[in-house]
């Protein structure tokens, strides 16, 4: 995936967000994992520029017992709460209960698709620019590191790979993204789709 790193700004950023046109991906088999309709939740993609290049903030989660994300990269997000208005409001709650950034230390650029993940939950993804430096603090409960990955990094192709997986009560096996070890940390499935359909915003007209 070929990124134009010197039209990569706010500004680009919002408008590729705004003038995409993609079908929310919904996981074939979500309806026998979990019953009822999907469950509302939001993410927030925090963008930052450190040293003069473009990088992701990630969190690892706390390993907890029972907890099927467990331990996993993720992005700060979780369900969505009564008091939050809209998937931007559900975003930056999240993100500041997680990793202590209030929202108005957030620029928020726009939304991707939405997903329907094996949980049943619909998540949809809230891009925000984080002025950096900031000061972070981890909600130990729930997050057990923050890091960051750099957008180069992400958006080369020699970096991921697609692995087939079949899950438990599924009778297929699905694939699944995987990207290559970065600073210890593995960075799969759903959030490593999202990332994805985030480089591709940004490259469909950066080439």
């Amino acid at each position: 995936m070929l990124l134009n790193s010197e039209k990569i700004d706010p500004d680009f950023i919002r408008k590729q967000l705004l003038n995409r046109n993609a079908e929310p991906y919904i996981f074939p088999e979500s309806e026998n994992f979990v019953q009822g309709p999907p469950r509302p939740a939001a993410v927030l993609i925090p963008l930052i520029k450190k040293n003069g290049e473009w990088e992701l903030l990630f969190i690892r989660r706390t390993n907890i017992e029972g907890d099927h994300h467990s331990g996993q990269v993720a992005f700060p997000g979780g369900r969505r709460d009564k008091s939050d208005r809209d998937p931007r409001a559900n975003a930056l709650r999240e993100t500041h209960e997680e990793i202590g950034v209030a929202a108005s230390s957030i620029t928020i650029l726009g939304e991707l698709e939405y997903m329907v993940t094996v949980s049943n939950y619909k998540v949809t993804p809230v891009v925000g620019h984080m002025q950096w430096p900031l000061k972070l603090s981890a909600q130990e409960k729930e997050v057990k590191r923050i890091f960051s990955i750099p957008l180069a990094w992400l958006a080369d192709k020699g970096n991921h790979r697609i692995e087939q997986m079949k899950l438990e009560h599924s009778s297929q096996s699905h694939p699944v993204i995987y990207f290559n070890d970065f600073d210890g940390e593995l960075l799969w499935g759903v959030t490593a789709h999202i990332v994805l359909n985030f480089l591709d915003a940004l490259s469909s007209s950066s080439e």
